[in-house]
């Protein structure tokens, strides 16, 4: 079976932010096939090139502030994250994005699909919030659908 990667991203100390690494730390219970890794990738994406040999499939978790009620959840591809016009972009997406061309630069072929959550709260403290957390099984159907 061609491998597939799933990369939880964000950062644990700022609430709605880390949903990704929560998602990851609920799927480390379950029983997945062998084929399929997991990655609390936290906010270093810019490594993530170094875990890319022989994925065929990534699936990316993370924060996406896109306008909809907190806990909507997204499914894009990296293409989707290219600014249409000069202005901020999160490192998150910066370091994915290279990560991405970097792999195809080398050759690598890895179809990428990037689940993204509304956060509500992205300020300090460890706690999601409600209407974030109670959205990670319905997170999980959506990562498991793209496998």
């Amino acid at each position: 079976m061609d491998k597939i990667l799933i990369v939880g991203i964000g950062n644990l100390l700022c609430r709605d932010e880390g949903i990704g690494v929560h998602v990851i730390q609920e799927m480390e219970n379950m029983k997945l096939p062998d084929h399929i890794d997991l990655l609390d990738m936290g906010t270093s994406t810019m490594d993530l090139i170094s875990y890319l040999e022989g994925v065929k499939k990534l699936i990316a978790i993370d924060a996406m502030k896109a306008g909809g009620a907190p806990g909507t959840i997204y499914k894009c591809r990296p293409e989707d994250l290219l600014p249409e016009e000069k202005g901020p972009i999160s490192l998150h997406e910066i370091g994915l994005l290279e990560s991405l061309n970097m792999a195809q630069k080398m050759g690598m072929k890895i179809d990428t699909v990037i689940i993204g959550v509304e956060p509500k709260i992205l300020d300090w403290g460890m706690e999601l919030t409600e209407e974030v957390k109670i959205k990670i099984p319905t997170i999980i159907e959506a990562v498991l659908k793209e496998c």
